[in-house]
């Protein structure tokens, strides 16, 4: 099928590559021109996994790129809108660009189209992409608009794209629903998987894809709310962890215990400094906003908010409960990105606690395996960049663990404590078990558990420690 994937941010850039890979031919249309060039000379703009591989193998055959809207409207079947929906001052989603890109396609449908959101958007925006498509003289007849929401999480958003929890669409026609259908046959049916040259399975995925096919309006309100429970659960197990802080309790164990119930499951109980990203932030607070405009005050995500932003005021006062005073200290940072597996800086706990400790006279050495140009975009000063985790170590007052890569999990532990000037490590991501890191002689801060000290490590742990 021919396909137009308007906009080639984040979603329109995983999307247009993962339509192209179940075989489709993908028109991806962007306004900015050097971003179009960029991607026309094997250019990837985000660091995503598989994503530079996709584009390679579909760039100039089932996938091509360009700046006419019209053109790829009157050539496609179906055009999936994923352009930017970022949140106003009230914190509700500013829909201009998806006004814009409505109001340019009702002039170039020549013959039925599916008009799909891809974009994260509250309820009822289908119904007002309809009216802007009519009023623009579209003949009724000729378009549907349904809802496709995406649930992608970066770092691993090819996977998810192809190895789907659920595929959702939103149709109110038969028409559109079976168009949609269509496009995703290739996982419905299991057949893509049979494909060599098919990226590898991910654990806890289902083959094949299943699909749920709803009324517009519900799968607009799945998006949202979906997003909003998982920022509440993140937010609950972080005020769970305050609470084992006071008592001293061990959180891993509190979230395994909780986690083990099936009706609730281990996902997303992770403790750490809080949510961060493109979509939780926003989405939350958009979510909020459609209730209210519907007449219902939705209290729990307030607090789910607040107790986000408060989980990082409580890490830094564990900082400064650490090392007392913090002006003056040198201290290591691992991670900027909001999360392991993206170059992704935007509302960035991690970018948050730096800048927080510049401001209180810290001088800081950092690494993240991608997202250090991004973050030298915003922060210009009193920072130094450094090319691995121990040379962000060296020499440093403390380290501070604040994105959970894979990577900073797997650390030589008797070469960070060589490289550090005291052996404090500051975990916000809770990568490493007390017990072992005080085996290696560290003074060790979690959230959630216990301090760690090397003069209290047992010792069965210190003839032979190894990581938990």
């Amino acid at each position: 099928m021919r396909i137009a994937v308007v906009g080639s941010g984040y979603v329109g850039l995983v999307a247009g590559a993962c339509f192209a890979d179940l075989g489709h031919d993908v028109i991806l249309v962007d306004n900015d021109e050097r971003k179009l060039a960029d991607l026309k000379d094997g250019q990837v703009p985000i660091h995503e996994k598989f994503l530079p591989e996709l584009l390679n193998r579909h760039r100039g055959h089932r996938l091509e790129f360009s700046a006419d809207l019209q053109e790829a409207v009157r050539a496609s079947a179906a055009i999936f809108i994923a352009v930017g929906t970022p949140p106003t001052d009230r914190g509700d989603a500013d829909l201009s660009y998806v006004e814009s890109v409505a109001r340019e396609i009702s002039g170039a449908i020549n013959g039925y189209k599916v008009i799909v959101e891809k974009s994260t958007v509250p309820v009822y925006t289908s119904d007002w992409v309809r009216k802007i498509i009519l009023r623009n003289g579209a003949d009724p007849e000729f378009f549907d608009v349904a809802s496709n929401p995406e649930f992608l999480r970066e770092g691993s958003a090819v996977a998810d794209f192809l190895f789907p929890d659920r595929i959702l669409v939103g149709c109110d026609t038969e028409r559109a629903s079976d168009v949609l259908r269509e496009i995703y046959a290739p996982l419905t049916s299991g057949s893509y998987y049979q494909r060599a040259e098919a990226i590898p399975q991910p654990d806890r995925s289902s083959i094949p894809a299943p699909i749920l096919v709803t009324t517009t309006k519900s799968a607009e309100l799945i998006k949202h709310a979906s997003n909003a429970f998982l920022a509440m659960k993140i937010s609950f197990i972080n005020a769970v962890a305050s609470v084992c802080e006071s008592v001293g309790a061990d959180v891993s164990q509190v979230c395994h215990g909780i986690g083990s119930d099936t009706r609730i499951g281990p996902r997303f109980l992770n403790p750490g400094i809080g949510y961060g990203g493109s979509c939780f932030p926003k989405d939350v607070m958009a979510f909020r906003a459609v209730a209210r405009e519907c007449g219902y005050d939705f209290r729990l995500l307030d607090e789910v908010m607040r107790i986000n932003e408060d989980q990082r005021d409580r890490f830094l006062r564990k900082v400064r409960s650490a090392l007392w005073t913090l002006r003056g200290k040198h201290l290591g940072v691992l991670g900027l990105a909001f999360k392991g597996g993206t170059d992704d800086i935007r509302e960035s706990p991690a970018i948050a606690i730096v800048q927080a400790l510049l401001q209180e006279g810290c001088k800081i050495t950092a690494y993240d395996p991608a997202a250090m140009d991004r973050a030298q975009e915003v922060i210009t000063s009193g920072i130094k960049f450094a090319n691995s985790a121990y040379e962000a170590a060296h020499n440093a007052d403390a380290l501070i663990i604040l994105t959970e890569w894979e990577e900073f999990a797997n650390l030589d532990l008797r070469r960070l404590q060589q490289e550090l000037k005291y052996p404090i490590v500051i975990d916000g991501r809770n990568l490493y078990h007390p017990d072992v890191m005080a085996a290696y002689g560290f003074t060790y801060y979690s959230v959630g558990r216990a301090a760690a000290h090397a003069e209290g490590a047992p010792a069965a742990l210190k003839n032979g420690a190894s990581r938990a």
